[in-house]
């Protein structure tokens, strides 16, 4: 498991791209038939990827957890932005298709991800954070989740919002966890842009094509910086950041949050002339 440490605005001000890339990009998130794991001391949050093709992948226990197993005090939320599979928690079996979203409570000693077409595998995007309440294991279907439509194509910004793990929805103690795809003709996310202090924030770009990249803006607003995003890359975004994003042509991205309160609204919304 990799370790992220937490970077101050005045660090970051200082970084030229490949600083950047190496301390707020994750790349490399889904490797055929392994688990990846990356531990950001940002509100303690892990980012990982489960790609499994013709086996199974297991989610192991890194020994910097110091826990007898990895969920001993974490909760996890999955979303798979590939074919067919199925996860395997405790005594659980649960297929998930493309864009389905499984919460897994802590406590939960076993965890085994699986795909069902080999030739049509799925990516298993995973996040999670400490818990101190055990909440069942439910999956929330993408046909469930309710969608909340923003933006307008004037603006190039008009997106549909899925939430799946969430006050209204599945509970959890601490993460919050949802999806945006644009609109074909849209490319800016999350505008007008904000930070919310009281808690981090990951962004997991997928459906990016080979061609394409994605623009991913960071950095207090009055010091912005960008990161170049590829495919199935995530970023890690600082509770004292500002995160949006603009794409070469539209794509999808998973966001998820942990820290003080799992109000999904709990956000400090900035204005255009404060951008720099």
């Amino acid at each position: 498991m990799e370790i992220r440490y937490a970077i101050g605005q005045q660090e970051t001000k200082m970084m030229d791209t490949a600083s950047l890339r190496a301390h707020y990009l994750i790349d490399s998130l889904m490797v055929p038939n392994k688990l990846t794991l990356t531990y950001t001391h940002y509100d303690r949050m892990i980012v990982g990827g489960a790609a499994p093709v013709d086996e199974i992948v297991d989610l192991t226990n890194p020994a910097e957890l110091k826990a007898n197993y990895f969920l001993e005090r974490r909760e996890m939320g999955v979303i798979n932005v590939g074919g067919s599979g199925f996860i395997i928690a405790g005594e659980k079996k649960i297929e998930l298709h493309k864009l389905d979203g499984l919460y897994i409570g802590k406590g939960t000693e076993k965890v085994q991800f699986g795909s069902l077409d080999k030739h049509n595998p799925p990516l298993f995007y995973i996040l999670s954070a400490p818990a101190h309440h055990s909440y069942d294991t439910i999956l929330c279907t993408a046909a469930n989740a309710v969608p909340v439509t923003l933006g307008s194509q004037q603006s190039s910004n008009k997106r549909t919002i899925y939430k799946y793990i969430h006050q209204q929805g599945i509970q959890s103690c601490q993460l919050v966890m949802g999806l945006t795809i644009l609109e074909e003709g849209s490319v800016w996310n999350s505008m007008p842009p904000h930070t919310h202090s009281r808690r981090m924030e990951v962004y997991f770009y997928f459906d990016v094509p080979d061609t394409a990249r994605v623009m991913h803006f960071m950095g207090s607003p009055e010091e912005t910086r960008h990161i170049v995003v590829a495919n199935n890359e995530a970023v890690l975004s600082p509770p004292w950041s500002t995160h949006f994003g603009c794409g070469t042509m539209n794509y999808g991205f998973i966001w998820g949050m942990a820290g003080e309160n799992l109000a999904y609204t709990d956000m400090d919304p900035i204005t255009m002339d404060v951008l720099k």
